[in-house]
């Protein structure tokens, strides 16, 4: 409409959708204008000496051979410290025979999107885009993420914060690390994006929890020393403890009614009605532990198993122990990563430990250092040889089945289609055979403490349960 604002975002997007077929004449020019609407630098022109060579297009690494020889491999884009990113481009178009809609000459692109063929040349880039970090020199340091780009269509995430360069897994989670091109209008993907270019470790989630913990620490040490004070038994008080630590958890990631439980806690201060304190938690609690409508929150509440919840017993509280309460409450609790549940209240209860609560420190990251290449890594390793088996085995029986559509009299195809499906099924099992094996997999921790190696490996085993089922 003549008058109407130039918008830079519609623009890029309208430009890039009617794109297709080739990724090798137009991923460059592509990534350089995702640079611009970023606000980033461009790529840098490549230089004869590698190492120099921090931020540039088709950046060369050397694959060692089994023989001794080396082959050469170009990253698409590689940013020192930041990302290697492999690029592709699918189409959108079928002709009137099923095929890709190509022009005479053209290269094809990778595969139909929304096709199962988009899907595992996706999957492929991923793992060329793994083999390049593996290939990089000893001297530059594994990247933290791992970026697949279909030229104007998606852009994926996979992240390593561990910078082991092994476990790349999708960023944010599973759901949401697949962005698509209209996504860019959003300004959280957009800063998403950026700060992938600039300072991808701001995005690691341990960074975040640890920004917290010492204000919740703080809180909890006094919390701690006051009910310690007030005469209540140890155990007592840490499995109170647990339990407040879980509700304000459960609230801040909306497991339960947003500040419900906090909100109660408030204005039981504000009225300076504490006595009222353990009926209405231990209430909630009761609620927690069977599920179903809680006249405190008044809202349905989900079911929490697990054990925790079987003793719904809230402690008396003075009037000062439930402002500490809000004051823990109020703070940022879906920040704080779960796995240091237990170590802030092991600290919490020991004296002789609790000057060490406000520490700024990182569990998650020393936990990840023995968990990742003695459980997980074994696990991705299997996993990626069944995916492989099993795309390579779909792959063939479809070709086979397409060959013989092509021509064949009825009966034959009828025989194709039953042959398909077998190989197809064949296929699948691969994969239900994996899931199996992973869901019997047991983890023992013989001096597990407070758990945070096996809740760590738990998240790790569910991710990939996820990306199974995917």
């Amino acid at each position: 409409m003549p008058g109407d604002a130039f918008d830079p975002i519609d623009a890029f997007v309208a430009r890039w959708e009617a794109s297709g077929g080739a990724e090798r004449a137009n991923y460059q020019i592509f990534l350089s204008e995702l640079c611009d609407l970023l606000a980033v630098d461009r790529p840098e022109p490549t230089r004869p000496d590698d190492a120099n060579n921090a931020y540039v297009f088709e950046r060369n690494v050397a694959f060692r051979n089994p023989d001794g020889s080396t082959t050469t491999g170009r990253i698409d884009l590689y940013k020192r410290g930041c990302f290697v990113l492999e690029a592709k481009q699918g189409t959108d178009r079928l002709d009137a025979s099923g095929s890709l809609a190509t022009p005479k000459r053209a290269r094809r692109g990778t595969a139909v999107r929304g096709t199962g063929g988009w899907d595992d040349a996706m999957l492929e880039a991923k793992g060329q885009a793994d083999r390049y970090v593996r290939a990089l020199p000893a001297s530059e340091p594994n990247p933290p993420f791992l970026v697949v780009v279909d030229v104007g269509h998606t852009i994926e995430l996979f992240a390593d914060f561990t910078r082991q360069g092994r476990t790349y897994v999708p960023f944010p989670d599973a759901l949401t690390h697949r962005l698509r091109l209209r996504d860019l209008a959003r300004p959280e993907v957009r800063e998403r994006l950026r700060r992938i270019w600039t300072d991808p470790l701001d995005l690691d989630p341990s960074r975040h929890a640890a920004k917290v913990t010492k204000d919740v620490a703080d809180r909890l040490a006094r919390l701690a020393k006051s009910l310690e004070e007030s005469g209540h038994a140890p155990e007592a008080a840490a499995q109170f403890l647990m339990r407040c630590l879980f509700t304000f958890f459960a609230e801040d990631v909306g497991l339960l009614a947003r500040d419900g439980f906090t909100g109660m806690l408030r204005d039981l201060r504000d009225r300076r009605e504490a006595a009222l304190f353990p009926g209405m938690a231990g209430s909630l609690w009761q609620t927690m532990r069977d599920g179903g409508f809680s006249p405190i929150l008044r809202a349905q509440v989900p079911r929490f198993n697990g054990g925790l919840f079987d003793s719904a017993e809230a402690l008396a509280l003075t009037a000062d122990q439930l402002a500490l309460m809000v004051e823990a409450g109020e703070r940022g609790w879906s920040d704080v990563e779960p796995a240091i549940f237990g170590t802030l209240l092991e600290r919490a209860l020991n004296p002789a430990e609790r000057h060490k609560l406000g520490a700024h420190y990182t569990p998650r990251a020393y936990v990840e250092r023995l968990v990742m290449p003695t459980i997980i890594e074994p696990l991705r390793e299997q996993w990626s040889n069944v995916l492989t088996a099993a795309v390579t085995r779909a792959k063939e029986v479809d070709d086979e089945y397409q060959a013989t559509m092509a021509g064949g009299p009825e009966k034959t195809n009828r025989v194709a289609i039953a042959r398909r499906d077998a190989g197809l099924k064949e296929a699948r099992g691969l994969i239900y055979e994996f899931l199996t094996t992973l869901c019997n997999t047991t983890v023992l921790d013989p001096a597990c403490g407070t758990g945070n190696f096996l809740y760590v490996t738990m998240e790790h085993m569910k991710r990939l349960e996820g990306e199974v089922w995917d």
